[in-house]
């Protein structure tokens, strides 16, 4: 089954920023647009929005006059549903709620005609129970752009229990030629990247919970070490607190309460007092010309060891030898008395680094002080440290000014299981291998998802497959033995996937 003809309609039915967006994107990909909104005089409204937005990419030289002129001749605004017979492709961005979901597509499906693919831009609702009540639910399909629509290139599009493979293909497709970058999803809770994401959210307000770090340092980790272009803080600012949590909690009770997708009491806590972030001005973090800037806590300067001893191979961090040498540091290296135990840094004072493996470093005999994962030991510039309760001050600083002669800024954390990035990412990459496993959809598509739908810096199955199935198993291992509630019990797909590592 080929694309949607040029020549074929297109509606969108719901003219908030999401509609309008997507009426933009299939408006300029050369099809005729037809605009409807339930509210009186809201299409019209749109209609003008999409117009002045087009005249702005004149006006910036990203579209031309003609083409701009030929855009607006075929936008239209309509009065009721009625007036979208004809179309071959119906879009709908209207209320996240089921029953009026349901009722507009039963009376579309009176208007249209057999051949039109009807689809719901939805982000939390079943697809399947959308198209429940329909007559013919073969020919429905989820569509869900990213916001903003014309931006961003992501389109999951979603197969119902009861969606033919036939219109699966054509909406994909059809979004391919609209120049974006469909992927094919199962009808899962979530999809694909709002279900794989969720960690990304839970672990920063986890550990915020446990008040081992704030708001504006957790972000500055996890982008500055951790490669992410934005902190969940921030992001969830931008997005909408009351966005997010809703998200969030329609996973987990679409999930049945499942422990691995429980909200977060601190998040909805800031809903219940509609600090809803930049939108209202206030969130996580303050909005406004007069609102002070947060800043992550950042260790003061601190002298350098003149030495160091590297036991073993460090794994995921044995970049960092190379790293340490090439500050002008002094670097023995020896073999750990057990090979399979993982590799340290040793400071003169004795107290032993090591990357953070899901245990607290409460937990060891000796004095240590673990330091989380980066996405590259090289670029990253800030590194997080927690130190045991054994650890004197005297050490944390040798162990700052360690990382300080590398050129990193240090956050010194409390001592919590897994840290920040090391959590966050071996959750995130378990959630992928999950998805795979159950058929949501293949390893190509979720990679592709998360790094065009949530701009994560690597695909969760790619970064997994450079730290290592064992590494990430062992690391949830242990946090499920601190936290043994469910949340962090490794997935039956991480632990093949580990023991294929094993055996090759």
């Amino acid at each position: 089954m080929t694309a949607l003809e040029l020549s074929s309609p297109v509606a969108v039915v719901g003219t908030g920023t999401m509609g309008q967006g997507i009426a933009q994107v299939a408006l300029l990909a050369g099809h005729p647009v037809r605009l409807y909104d339930a509210v009186e005089g809201q299409a019209k409204t749109a209609a003008a929005a999409i117009a002045a937005r087009l005249d702005r990419l004149v006006e910036k030289g990203r579209l031309a006059a003609a083409d701009r002129t030929a855009a607006g001749d075929r936008l239209t605004p309509v009065a009721g549903l009625a007036d979208l017979a004809g179309c071959g492709l119906v879009i709908e961005a209207i209320l996240e709620k089921l029953s009026v979901k349901q009722r507009l597509f039963e009376e579309l499906e009176e208007v249209v005609g057999e051949d039109c693919l009807l689809a719901t831009n939805t982000s939390s609702l079943s697809v399947t129970a959308i198209a429940g009540t329909l007559k013919k639910p073969g020919r429905f399909v989820g569509l869900h752009f990213f916001n903003p629509a014309p931006l961003l290139p992501l389109v999951e599009v979603v197969s119902g229990f009861a969606t033919d493979e036939t219109a699966a293909t054509r909406a994909y497709e059809t979004a391919r030629t609209w120049g974006k970058t469909p992927v094919r999803s199962a009808d899962t809770p979530g999809f694909i990247v709002n279900r794989i994401a969720r960690p990304f959210y839970a672990e920063a307000l986890r550990v915020h919970e446990e008040r081992a770090a704030d708001p504006a340092t957790i972000d500055a980790v996890l982008r500055e070490s951790g490669g992410f272009k934005m902190g969940p803080f921030e992001l969830t600012d931008l997005i909408g607190q009351d966005v997010n949590e809703a998200v969030t909690r329609s996973v987990w009770e679409s999930f049945f309460q499942d422990p691995k997708f429980t909200p977060s009491l601190a998040q909805r806590r800031l809903v219940e007092s509609r600090r809803l972030g930049r939108k209202a001005g206030q969130g996580w973090y303050a909005y406004g010309d007069d609102a002070p800037r947060a800043e992550p806590h950042t260790a003061q300067p601190a002298p350098a060891p003149a030495s160091v001893a590297v036991h073993g191979e460090l794994f995921q961090a044995r970049s960092l030898a190379g790293l340490i040498s090439g500050a002008g540091i002094d670097v023995a290296y020896k073999e750990p008395l057990d090979p399979d135990f993982p590799g340290w840094i040793e400071l003169p004072s004795g107290v032993r680094l090591f990357l953070a493996d899901g245990s607290a470093a409460d937990d060891a005999e000796a004095p240590v002080i673990h330091f989380d994962l980066a996405l590259d030991y090289k670029s990253a510039t800030r590194i997080a440290l927690a130190p045991a309760a054994t650890v004197g001050e005297a050490q944390v600083r040798e162990a700052v000014g360690l990382f300080q002669a590398l050129g990193k800024q240090v956050s010194v954390v409390a001592d919590v299981p897994g840290m920040i990035v090391a959590r966050t990412v071996a959750m995130l990459v378990d959630f992928a291998q999950d998805a795979v496993a159950r058929g949501v959809a293949d390893k190509e598509d979720v990679d592709t998802a998360m790094r065009l739908g949530v701009n994560y810096p690597r695909g969760p199955l790619a970064w997994g497959e450079e730290i290592g199935a064992g590494w990430v198993l062992e690391t949830l291992e242990r946090l499920h033995l601190e936290y043994p509630t469910g949340r962090y019990a490794p997935s039956q797909a991480l632990r093949r996937a580990a023991a294929r590592e094993d055996r090759s």
